[in-house]
């Protein structure tokens, strides 16, 4: 189950959600914006976040009238086995109504918020009520093969039938259903292929697929970190990472931890997704955006080249983060503020013909350009003649944002003009923005400065003039 949706409409509402929120631990509080500050997500439109969260498989808590989320939701029902839950909470507490989703959880997310508010669920299923169990919806590990004939088959069971149950399922002999040796129903558990009828519902175990995750931190600050990110470590069984990225999640996470040099990409992404094909909730840990330069490719790279079937069943998630582009722009002002581009300077995947190519292009057309790994200790080279190349095209006088360690200790974030860039000035901690021939700078009066790149871009003069 996804983290759930935590959705409310006021301020005074905050205090019931976070009550909630120790509950589900995962879960999110969104806050309606202009009515709510001290929420984790801020949205703007009731019904249409309410139908977003719904469409993407998101279990929803609504602290709020049930009518609401009825009319939102409305247009979007079609198949119960497959609604997420979705529970309406009054503004005191003091009720909890599971709306949908009683195939999927819905009424045990209702008791477990019910416990702690200190009331009670209003858990409306007769099956429920009656038996403690929903033969439509067995715990995971096990599948219903004829869910067509539950409903009439729990129907019969109301109206007086009897069941006996063949097979070992702890679950249905913990229910209050009426079993007798002689029942006139079967309840029957197997791995063997059965065919089930109205009075023979027969479940079978399924391997349980795990959870792979692969989220971006940002550059480490932890209000850099999404409520999202925050979530799935929390959630997460193991945790799969560069120890130093592991280390700066180490308060939001208690997860087994797996560590592995930051070299070591390739392995690191097969040792997530065989830890997630035995039934682990597993999360891989990048810095910035995990899309970006990033552990997010290198998964898809090797399922797309071992093609392991236990891999395409996982349900695999990326959650994003803020790319270090990003960051440096914002810590001196907005040089993305027009066209951009990111390159690596990198060449152990890609030659450096390649990349020479790239950066001669990305100056050609006038790019602000973000050049990632600058400088390690076996490249030392690249950035003195990526720096040459561009002076091809770009006035010495461009301004260059170094940004290292961003929202680490020992932030730095510095500007110099393209001509005094110096391999000494970088490492692999660096990102570089490179402006276009119209980014500025403006002087501030603490002896800084800001750079920005304008919106607009008038053709007064040849590009890269």
């Amino acid at each position: 189950m996804k983290p759930p949706a935590i959705l409310i409409l006021s301020e005074t509402s905050v205090a019931i959600a976070r009550q909630i929120q120790a509950a589900l631990p995962t879960a999110i509080v969104y806050g309606l914006a202009g009515r709510t500050q001290l929420v984790d997500v801020s949205y703007a439109k009731f019904g249409e976040t309410v139908r977003e969260l719904f469409s993407n498989g998101t279990p929803i808590v609504g602290i709020c009238a049930s009518g609401i989320l009825i009319r939102s939701l409305a247009p979007l029902l079609s198949d119960k086995r497959a609604e997420p839950p979705v529970i309406a909470v009054a503004e005191d507490g003091s009720a909890v109504v599971p709306l949908l989703g009683g195939l999927t959880g819905a009424n045990e997310l209702a008791i477990a918020i019910a416990h702690a508010l200190e009331t009670k669920a209003a858990i409306t299923a007769t099956g429920q009520l009656r038996f403690n169990v929903v033969l439509e919806a067995p715990p995971s590990g096990y599948q219903l093969t004829n869910p067509d004939h539950a409903k009439a088959f729990t129907s019969d069971l109301i109206a007086g039938a009897t069941v006996k149950l063949v097979g070992d399922a702890p679950w249905l002999r913990q229910s209050n259903l009426p079993f007798t040796p002689d029942g006139t129903h079967t309840l029957e558990v197997t791995d063997r292929a059965t065919t089930g009828s109205a009075t023979h519902l027969v479940y079978q175990p399924v391997a349980v697929r795990g959870k792979l995750a692969i989220v971006g931190t940002g550059p480490g600050a932890a209000e850099w970190m999404s409520p999202e990110v925050k979530a799935l470590l929390q959630a997460a069984t193991d945790l799969v990472g560069y120890k130093t990225y592991l280390d700066l999640v180490g308060t939001f996470a208690q997860g087994k931890r797996h560590e592995s040099d930051n070299r070591v990409e390739i392995d690191r992404a097969r040792q997530a997704l065989d830890l997630a094909a035995d039934g682990r909730s597993v999360v891989v840990v990048s810095s910035g955006d995990p899309g970006i330069y990033a552990m997010a490719a290198a998964v898809f790279e090797v399922i797309d080249r071992e093609a392991k079937p236990a891999w395409q069943q996982l349900d695999i998630h990326v959650a994003p983060g803020i790319s270090a582009m990003q960051a440096a722009a914002a810590a001196i002002g907005a040089p993305l503020g027009h066209d951009f581009c990111a390159i690596s300077l990198s060449d152990i995947l890609k030659p450096w013909s390649v990349i020479e190519q790239r950066l001669a292009a990305a100056a050609q057309a006038d790019f602000v350009i973000a050049l990632y790994n600058p400088v390690s200790k076996q490249r030392v080279w690249q950035l003195e003649q990526a720096k040459a190349l561009l002076l091809q095209w770009r006035s010495p006088t461009t301004p260059v944002v170094l940004a290292r360690n961003l929202g680490r200790s020992g932030q730095s974030v510095l500007v110099k003009p393209l001509a005094d860039l110096a391999t000494t000035d970088a490492d692999m901690r660096t990102v570089l923005l490179i402006g276009s021939s119209k980014t500025r700078t403006i002087a501030r009066n603490d002896g800084g400065m800001w750079v920005y790149t304008p919106r607009e871009y008038h053709d007064e003069k040849a590009i890269g003039g």
